[in-house]
């Protein structure tokens, strides 16, 4: 390639020519964020490599479809979420909504003490759970926001709905959020 950094758009024009390499630099771009939008979907880390192989597999077929200068990454997205939404209602399963990034601690401090660690696992749990009291929409929306960090249209986009009801269910996913953890020293 050229020694100027290249957009996704660029990327995307050029994988759509059959350039392998491009691709793989989208590939590597999103993979993270791809595994964690199928893991908010699935709730399982297998299920949600397994869709992210196959929704990478699916977008590079369907890069003819893919319209030049649209954003890459929710049309990405929305084809990550629609392999998730049908591996999950095809295997059926419900499994504990896990945030992966929480795992990463974004402090340099020392290791915290036994007390603290046990304290954090503790809260940590707490709000999975009340993640995963959710109702499906408002958890995924509440999902894709705050622990993806995807933007409104974004989330339309992946999720499929205008952008009000986007902010509705995240509006309320919030609200019954606030309400479960009410009272619970989170």
């Amino acid at each position: 390639m050229e020694g100027r950094p290249l957009d996704d758009a660029e990327l995307a024009r050029r994988a759509k020519g059959g350039d392998v390499d491009a691709y793989e630099r989208l590939v590597t771009a999103y993979q993270q964020i791809a595994f964690r939008t199928a893991y908010v979907i699935t709730r399982d880390a297998a299920e949600a490599e397994d869709v992210t192989q196959e929704a990478f597999v699916r977008a590079f077929y369907a890069l003819p479809r893919f319209r030049d200068g649209s954003p890459f990454r929710p049309w990405l997205l929305t084809i990550v979420a629609n392999q998730a939404r049908n591996r999950r209602r095809a295997s059926g399963r419900r499994l504990e909504l896990a945030q992966r990034a929480a795992e990463v601690r974004a402090s340099g401090d020392a290791a915290p003490s036994p007390e603290a660690a046990a304290l954090e696992d503790e809260r940590h749990h707490r709000l999975i759970a009340a993640l995963d009291s959710l109702r499906e929409q408002e958890r995924t929306a509440v999902a894709l926001r705050y622990l993806i960090g995807l933007d409104e249209r974004e989330m339309a986009e992946v999720m499929r709905c205008r952008p009000g009801t986007v902010k509705s269910r995240l509006s309320r996913g919030l609200d019954r959020l606030r309400d479960v953890l009410e009272g619970e020293s989170i």
